[in-house]
């Protein structure tokens, strides 16, 4: 993950295809409070008086000024994940962002509940290391718990997930996952921030680093904080390490961070609630696992030995879909991305081995050459290039 600037972003589907254009802006509504939450039989506050069991959101909750359109004949269990090829010749560092809409926040495909099973797999084994919130991010968690769940999901997911009164006389109601069967209470967000987050990750698949903004200094903007996280799928790093500290310290490993680092700054300060960007970030890992702290970056001083060649069933292109959006309450920014992993063999059947090879190489080629052993191309780099390029997928 990291908060990483690499390659610009694109969402084509494969080299030389259109690519798939992020959704338009929606218009929002006027006279609407944010969090109105309308349904066939109701309006009124998605955490207060949420709809009863059986009513069905056709309008959603806002966003700042943006509403969420919802997907009401959604079947989860047919829809393809996307297929991203993000890969370019040559690397530069960049923070290659896109808008999108607030309806895009979460993107759910048929891997969905297999994919919730490994995080709950995940988080009995290795809990500290995933989930984390400082004193400093316990309200902006509450604020994330109760816009996801008593706001954009049920909203944008009606078929998946919906709102059930509990008790009409004090206003209280609970969020069900329709696909898992978790029931999860609304009206009182848990106060342990880590039994919050525990329960945002297993209902979406998205990671998330929650930020905060710390003072403006007198040669610019505040820097930007880690102040909680959910991260099941991490790449390369410990997010645990990383709670607390802001992104310059974050991103020490990283070549040539120093050439974005204080755009992203002035950038991220100036990010508003109810909008959000896009942007990817690709690398390749010779397993098949999404939650890999250790092994798959390469940081200074560490020696690496050259393999000889790979497994093409094991090797992945991974693919991070990154958003970066705003809380509206506690003025958090919320980046969030979804993990991808697709076969090499894919990319072969698919004719891009080569591309892939070309955009390997070109780790060594643009404005951060050093990317190239960060990304672990030394290990791997070479038997992976020659398996791409050959007539088969058998090394």
């Amino acid at each position: 993950m990291y908060f990483q600037t690499g390659a610009a972003f694109s969402l084509s589907r494969a080299a030389g295809q259109t690519e798939r254009r992020i959704p338009e802006r929606v218009k929002p509504r006027p006279a609407r409070p944010r969090g109105a939450l309308i349904s066939k039989n109701h309006v009124g506050s998605a955490t207060s008086s949420s709809p009863g069991k059986g009513d069905t959101p056709v309008l959603a909750a806002q966003a700042g000024d943006m509403e969420i359109k919802p997907l009401t004949d959604f079947d989860w269990t047919t829809v393809e994940p996307e297929k991203l090829r993000p890969f370019k010749p040559t690397y530069h560092i960049t923070m290659g962002l896109r808008a999108s809409t607030p309806s895009d926040l979460i993107l759910i495909d048929r891997g969905y509940l297999r994919c919730i099973q490994g995080r709950q797999a995940i988080m009995v084994d290795h809990e500290a290391t995933v989930l984390g919130a400082i004193p400093a991010g316990h309200a902006a968690v509450k604020e994330l718990y109760s816009y996801l769940l008593g706001e954009y999901l049920p909203a944008r997911y009606p078929s998946m997930f919906e709102i059930e009164t509990t008790d009409k006389i004090h206003g209280t109601s609970r969020f069900i996952n329709k696909v898992t069967g978790l029931k999860s209470p609304l009206s009182l967000v848990p106060e342990d921030p880590v039994a919050a987050l525990k329960i945002i990750a297993q209902t979406v698949e998205d990671d998330m680093f929650l930020l905060q903004q710390q003072e403006n200094t007198d040669t610019g903007p505040g820097e930007h904080k880690s102040i909680a996280f959910i991260c099941c799928h991490p790449a390369g790093f410990d997010p645990s390490e990383k709670l607390g500290k802001g992104l310059k310290t974050i991103h020490t490993p990283v070549p040539a961070y120093e050439k974005i680092g204080p755009s992203m700054e002035r950038y991220f300060s100036r990010v508003e609630a109810g909008k959000s960007v896009k942007r990817v970030n690709w690398s390749v890992q010779t397993h098949t696992r999404l939650f890999a702290p250790s092994g798959n970056h390469v940081y200074a001083g560490e020696t690496v030995k050259e393999l000889e060649s790979v497994d093409i069933e094991t090797a992945r292109l991974r693919v991070e879909l990154q958003t970066l959006t705003r809380l509206p309450k506690t003025r958090a920014l919320v980046f969030s991305f979804k993990t991808y992993l697709y076969p090499l063999a894919d990319i072969k059947a698919e004719g891009l081995g080569p591309q892939l090879a070309d955009a390997i190489e070109g780790l060594k080629a643009g404005n951060a050459p050093d990317m190239w052993v960060y990304k672990g191309g030394g290990r791997w780099g070479r038997a992976v290039c020659e398996l791409l390029r050959s007539g088969s997928n058998v090394d």
